[in-house]
């Protein structure tokens, strides 16, 4: 997707009686998908309702926790096999006993091993984005959705009006060597992979495709000018020195003519730049990756 710069923003208030920490706050746009976003709203209604009613021991975590920081988690999470949709995440530290309830997956979690925030827009206790980042080792078994969201959790700030980062890489790290935890090793995996460019799952899932094919790795979220120094796009991925960008077409590119009429601009003023564009769709990320492989590869011997 091609963009020339926007996005929100807001911020979490550390809770002292908690921890007192650098700050890991900010809002991020809600789970991204069409499919997901009805789960991830419905799963986000509830937690506002239990919210009332918690005690002051306990927060969320885990899914729950990803899901009000609007990071991007896999639909599969979300949803069971049959449709029901995902118990909510709450955890409390030893020695208290997990929750136990209807509707509620409890978790006891040591104290050390994460640390806690309220949430300064939603006004609730949960785990910071990094701590939920480090749970998520023990139930996303996808590594490219490992990496995602990590990516996710530390994206800078690119155009004016982007959030800050929900955290920072020494961040994950230190949540990471809190210490031993279920995931651990897909967790360390995963953090050595992570960047802080990626602006969706999509992209931080193609990067690590071309990758993982032997290609090099693409640089992210890359402004592109003329050769009078005009601004001409900004491009998910690209290879600088053989001109490739490489653009993710989400679906409302393809269903909103007005966006669909500024892409094929965009497009003509890249070729005049002397840019080759590889469109990549949803399908080629999950369904068709040796055809993006095979494409992106040929792209660069052409352009060696």
């Amino acid at each position: 997707m091609i963009r020339d710069g926007n996005s929100k923003s807001a911020e979490g208030a550390v809770d002292p009686e908690i921890v007192g920490a650098p700050r890991e706050s900010g809002l991020r746009p809600a789970v991204s998908g069409e499919a997901k976003s009805a789960a991830a709203g419905e799963l986000h209604r509830r937690a506002m309702i239990l919210a009332l009613t918690m005690p002051s021991n306990q927060f969320f975590t885990h899914v729950t926790a990803a899901v009000l920081w609007g990071l991007p988690v896999p639909a599969s999470l979300l949803r069971d096999a049959f449709g029901r949709l995902r118990d909510l995440d709450v955890g409390v530290f030893a020695p208290l006993r997990h929750p136990r309830r209807a509707g509620v997956r409890g978790h006891q979690l040591k104290r050390g091993r994460a640390r806690v925030v309220t949430h300064e827009a939603h006004a609730v206790r949960l785990t910071t984005p990094a701590s939920t980042w480090a749970a998520l080792g023990a139930v996303i078994i996808d590594h490219y959705d490992l990496v995602a969201v990590a990516d996710a959790v530390v994206r800078e700030k690119m155009f004016s009006d982007d959030p800050p980062p929900l955290a920072t890489l020494e961040q994950l790290h230190a949540s990471l060597a809190a210490g031993r935890r279920v995931g651990g090793p897909a967790l360390r995996q995963a953090l050595p992979r992570v960047r802080t460019r990626s602006a969706s799952r999509m992209e931080s899932r193609c990067r690590l495709i071309l990758s993982d094919a032997g290609l090099p790795e693409p640089q992210l979220n890359y402004i592109v000018f003329d050769h009078d120094g005009k601004f001409v796009a900004c491009v998910d991925m690209a290879y600088p020195r053989q001109k490739i960008a490489i653009e993710y077409e989400g679906e409302h590119h393809l269903r909103d003519p007005e966006q669909w009429a500024k892409d094929i601009a965009r497009y003509e003023a890249l070729a005049a730049a002397g840019w080759f564009v590889v469109r990549v769709t949803k399908a080629d990320v999950f369904d068709g990756r040796h055809d993006l492989i095979r494409r992106v590869r040929q792209a660069l011997r052409a352009r060696g």
